[in-house]
């Protein structure tokens, strides 16, 4: 007579990580070379003062372009006159929210100041004028 032993097999109670490691890195390489991408906006020459810079999360951005052209958030551009009915409406659905203009360097200055009229004259009065901090290399040239 044959004797016949079965052995049991268990289950592999062992979670194979390496595989998951593996795809979490590479969506990790790919978030990090997209993201730079998914930050749209306005292209705007900032210009650079020694001040430090405002968190312009929590208020309404205004951009001033070379064209020039302004805009409100990232809507369409509007002309001076399509801007203050505009800047009127949206004081109606936030009063007494900050406004921070954005205004490139190469804009002419009366351009700049209409701009900031129609701001005021909406009845915002919390107006902020965002700038870039002036770089190491730059300070050291100056001194």
């Amino acid at each position: 007579m044959i004797k016949r032993t079965r052995k049991r097999q268990h289950a592999l109670a062992e979670i194979n990580i390496i595989n998951l490691v593996d795809v979490i890195l590479v969506l990790l390489i790919i978030f990090m070379l997209t993201a730079p991408y998914l930050q749209g906006g306005i292209e705007i020459d900032l210009p650079k003062t020694r001040s430090s810079g405002r968190d312009t999360r929590e208020g309404m951005i205004v951009s001033v372009t070379t064209g020039p052209a302004v805009y409100i958030e990232e809507d369409g551009p509007l002309s001076l006159e399509q801007l203050g009915p505009e800047i009127a409406r949206r004081y109606d659905q936030e009063p007494g929210a900050p406004v921070y203009l954005r205004a490139d360097q190469g804009v002419p200055y009366g351009y700049v100041v209409a701009v900031i009229a129609l701001i005021k004259e909406a009845g915002f009065v919390n107006l902020g004028l965002v700038t870039e901090p002036l770089s190491e290399t730059f300070m050291k040239r100056r001194s």
